[in-house]
Parts: C-alpha cells; sequence; structure tokens
C-alpha cells in the first residue's frame, strides 16, 4: 500500500496586545511579526489599533482590530468568541498575550481549540488585594511563558507557583542600526539642543522617563539639588499622560529647590539616539523595580554612562561598575554620588567604559537575539504539537530564518 504523503503545513502565529502604541511591549511584537513573515509563517497581530498599526502591514503581517484592550469582563467574553472564530479561520497555530486584558480571552479562546496558549510577561504586577491576585494570575496559565528578565520569572516562580520548566527568559532587545552614535547627524543634535534650549558647554544630566511618581523624578531633582554644579544642566524627558498634579508638584519642587534654570521638563521625544548623544550621563531613578527597563540599555548602547537603581531588571542590564552605576532605591545622596562620578570621568575612562558598554549590549540584548529566542519557543511548542520536524534556522548567507512544519 502506498504510503501517505507529508503535507507541510505554514505555521500561523497570533500575537495579541493591547494596542500599538510606542512602547517596549509594542516594539517586540512588531519585531516578532516582522520575523515571522521573514521565516515564512502567517504572522496575525490583534490589538485595538494605534499610530503602528501600518508598522505590521509593513512588516507583512496581517492585522485585525478589536478593543482587546478593554478590562471590561462583558468585553472580555466577546473577545473571547471573536478570537476563537479567528483562531479556527485561519487554522491557529500559537495564541501570543502580552497582556492581562486580553490573555483572559485568549485563554478561553484557546481551551475549545486546538491553538496553543503563550503569554509574555513584562512587569512584577502589583498585588493589592486578592482580586488583583487573580486578575494577574492569567499570565501563569499559558503553556509557555516568556518573561522580560530573570527577575520577573522569579516573581511568578514566588507568587504563582509556576512551574519553572514552562518559563522562558528573553530579554528585550533593540535595533543597533537606530542606537548606534554613528547613526547620529548633527543636525538632529542641534535641532534637539534648539528645541530645548541647552546651555553652550553644559553637562547633561538626563532622565528619559514618564511623568508618574514610581519613576523618581523627585529623587533625581534632590540629586541635582545635592550636587550644587551650576555648570551642569538637567533634562527629564516625558510626557505626563494626564498626570498633570503630578507634573506640577515636580515643577513646583523645581522652584523651591532653586533649580529652575538647571532642570527642564520637556514632553516625550520623537529621537531618542539624539537625545542620548547631547546626554553626559543617562539616570534611571526608578523607586519600583522595573521589570526590564529599556533606558539603561539604550544608553549603554549609545556608549553613555549610565546609572539606574539597584534592583530590578537593571541589575540584569549593566554590569556594576564596568558598564555602569547601580544606586541605592530612593537615594538622593547616593545618586547624586554616581553622578558626580561619572561626571568626573576623563575623555579616556568615557571611551573605556562606552566600548564596554556598546559591547556587552551588542552580545546580549539585540533585536536579532530576542526575535531569534523568541522564534525559538514557537518552534519548541510547534514540535511538541505535531511531534515531527519544526525548525528556525538560518539558511546559506541570507540570515533569514526559514520553518516546516510535517504532519501526516
Amino acid at each position: 500500500m502506498k504510503k501517505a504523503a507529508k503535507r507541510t503545513k505554514t505555521p500561523v502565529i497570533m500575537q495579541v496586545i493591547p494596542e500599538l502604541g510606542p512602547g517596549g511591549a509594542e516594539q517586540g511584537c512588531i519585531d516578532v511579526c516582522a520575523e515571522l513573515v521573514r521565516a515564512g509563517a502567517l504572522a496575525l497581530v490583534v490589538s485595538n489599533d494605534g499610530p503602528r498599526v501600518h508598522e505590521i502591514a509593513r512588516a507583512g503581517g496581517a492585522h485585525i482590530n478589536m478593543p482587546v484592550d478593554s478590562k471590561n469582563p462583558l468585553v472580555i467574553l466577546k473577545n473571547a468568541l471573536k478570537l476563537r472564530h479567528l483562531i479556527r479561520k485561519y487554522d491557529v497555530d500559537i495564541v501570543h498575550a502580552r497582556s492581562r486584558a486580553p490573555a483572559w480571552s485568549c485563554w478561553r479562546a484557546c481551551k475549545s481549540t486546538k491553538a496553543e496558549f503563550v503569554t509574555t510577561c513584562h512587569a512584577p504586577y502589583k498585588i493589592e488585594n486578592e482580586w488583583k491576585r487573580r486578575y494577574n494570575a492569567i499570565m501563569a496559565k499559558a503553556d509557555r511563558i516568556i518573561t522580560i528578565s530573570h527577575f520577573v520569572a522569579e516573581y511568578l516562580r514566588r507568587n504563582y507557583k509556576v512551574d519553572a520548566q514552562k518559563i522562558r527568559v528573553i530579554h528585550r532587545g533593540i535595533a543597533l542600526e537606530k542606537f548606534h552614535p554613528a547613526c547620529v547627524t548633527p543636525e538632529r543634535l542641534i535641532k534637539l539642543s534648539k528645541t530645548w534650549r541647552v546651555p553652550d558647554g553644559a553637562g547633561i544630566v538626563m532622565m528619559p522617563a514618564r511623568l508618574t511618581r514610581w519613576k523618581g523624578h523627585d529623587v533625581l531633582i534632590d540629586a541635582i539639588a545635592a550636587l550644587n554644579r551650576p555648570d551642569i544642566f538637567c533634562i527629564m524627558i516625558g510626557a505626563d499622560q494626564g498626570r498633570v498634579e503630578y507634573r506640577h508638584e515636580m515643577e513646583e519642587k523645581i522652584k523651591s529647590r532653586g533649580l529652575e534654570g538647571q532642570v527642564r521638563i520637556v514632553d516625550h521625544c520623537d529621537d531618542m539616539p539624539a537625545a542620548y548623544m547631547m546626554a553626559t550621563v543617562v539616570v534611571s531613578a526608578s523607586t519600583d523595580p522595573e521589570g526590564f527597563g529599556r533606558v539603561p540599555v539604550e544608553a549603554q548602547a549609545m556608549g553613555r554612562p549610565v546609572i539606574a537603581t539597584d534592583h530590578g531588571g537593571a541589575r540584569e542590564t549593566i554590569v556594576r561598575g564596568e558598564t555602569g552605576w547601580l544606586v541605592t532605591p530612593g537615594d538622593p545622596a547616593a545618586l547624586s554620588r554616581a553622578i558626580a562620578e561619572a561626571l568626573a570621568l576623563n575623555l579616556n575612562q568615557r571611551a573605556i567604559l562606552a566600548t564596554r558598554a556598546m559591547a556587552h549590549i551588542a552580545q546580549n540584548f539585540t533585536r536579532e537575539k530576542m526575535v531569534s529566542e523568541t522564534l525559538d519557543v514557537y518552534a519548541e511548542i510547534l514540535r511538541e504539537k505535531f511531534m515531527a520536524g519544526v525548525s528556525w534556522r538560518r539558511d546559506g548567507d541570507s540570515g533569514l530564518p526559514h520553518s516546516g512544519i510535517a504532519a501526516e
């Protein structure tokens, strides 16, 4: 009897995220979508619109609009039904949820289909009460759980008793063709300097962080006051996102410290590589631990001295004493001392630090490494699902991964 021929099935991966905005989770979603397309898979992205939807189409993926950003239980249930329909329509193999609200819909949708459920946990979500604990727990219900740091992985193991075998730590990655000193032109630096009215010759202390209390703006203001250095200029980059009262509070604090001419709060910057190049030292002063923290990674990639608080993801992205400083959270005096040390570096010391930092990021925190490791997780799941050969491999000199799923 003639043996039945094997047929090849194109992998179908659906990522679900609240919306496609400027954040790190959104960037990761777009990057993975593009790599899936290059690998020969069908890449679907479900979100409630956003300014970066066009990037999905540009990458070759397909975007489906759905209110998956809603936390309303009824909307979550309706989304689950719609997702279930999409899973069956497109014969989806893996549903990858990148946030809690859509994860609840994805989990319910996958239960009555053959699709496998994956989550990415981006932060150590606060557990303020039992309801919050149950809401957060959805991230631990997946067949595979991707975490953006070992810190977040430990949070899941400690609070939700997640089997370590289900967790895959994949650090966020950045695009080195964007975050590299050689990519920033003098014209871009001049434009930003004029926009922000930066004094000529001033040493610049920069903190990119949205205006919210736990980011530690008040700690940096106190640290700048303690420095008592009229030759430096501090720029805090970040929109208040409606937190008008907090912004006003920080502006009043700047005035009360007599720093009106030295500390300035500016809105979101669309050219962060140029902003980093203007900085003499970059600060991340978060008082609560961050799951990962893009600022220290981006600053190191640009060869800037960076200071971050000694907790959370920063411990995994900064090599203490070699590529940057780690200081006690919420301690203006410690932060002030570290800033003084960074400002005191001579040209040779700055060059050595920059070389170490840039090499560290190029080895450990690139976009290519992040997407490759994510596709490895998908391939691992597909191998188990189809019990046949699945690989995302480099083919020849093209640098593009390819995949195949063989099923009887």
